[in-house]
Formats: C-alpha cells, structure tokens, sequence
C-alpha cells in the first residue's frame, strides 16, 4: 500500500483565517535577528555551486591539498584555489601549511552534517 504524501496533495492555503496568537508568539520568541538571517543565506549560497560542493564532498573524506583536489576533479589549481578562497571566506573550510603546501579540511563537524544532510535529503 503506498502512503499519502499530505503535506504535498491539494489546496497549500488555510480555508478559514484563525489566528493560533500561542504558536504565533512561541515563533517569535525564537526568530533571529535581521543580520543571522542575511548571514545564514549568504553561507547557503555557497552550497548552490556544484563545484564548492565536491570540493566539500572530497574533504568531508580526507584532508586534501590544492594539488590533490585540482586532480581528483580534473581543474586547475587557480580554479580550485578560487572556490576555496570562497569556502574560507564563510569559515566552511580551513587549511594548515605544511612546509610548502596547504593542506585543507572542513571547517567543523557542522559543515559536514550539513553537507550529509543535504547528500541524504536528495537521495531520498
């Protein structure tokens, strides 16, 4: 027996207007400020490149340098660089050098769960 997907059959709209004042405060209370929002959106952003996205698919895997990555997805370095210029920018990525090269990883355990949960979201 398939199951009924509710929340995407019918009228998206309320048939009659009720205000429910209880949630719509409980809501509120929660809401962050203008500049969170403007901030979370901007770092979202990052996330609509297909490029930025293997790239933070590759290190959620192994701790890589420019070289490595510029390789593994057939790009150059200056390419690969400029997207994680970007990433670094939004503290999604961070590198260490050792000797001559920088060796890059994920920022925090949050990029990865977001990323995770964004690769589980779209296999579904």
């Amino acid at each position: 027996m398939l199951e009924k997907n509710y929340y995407n059959v019918g009228e998206d709209t309320c048939s009659i207007n009720v205000i429910h004042e209880k949630a719509i405060n409980k809501a509120k209370k929660e809401m962050l400020n203008d500049e969170t929002y403007m901030e979370l959106a901007e770092t979202f952003k990052l996330f609509g490149n297909p490029t930025r996205l293997k790239i933070m698919s590759l290190l959620s895997v192994e701790d890589l340098c420019v070289c490595d990555m510029s390789e593994i997805l057939d790009m150059s370095q200056s390419a690969v660089s400029h997207q994680l210029r970007t990433l670094r920018s939004k503290n999604l990525v961070k590198y260490v050098k050792e000797g001559k090269q920088a060796r890059y990883s994920l920022a925090d355990r949050h990029v990865t769960q977001l990323l995770q949960i964004g690769i589980e979201h779209v296999l579904e």
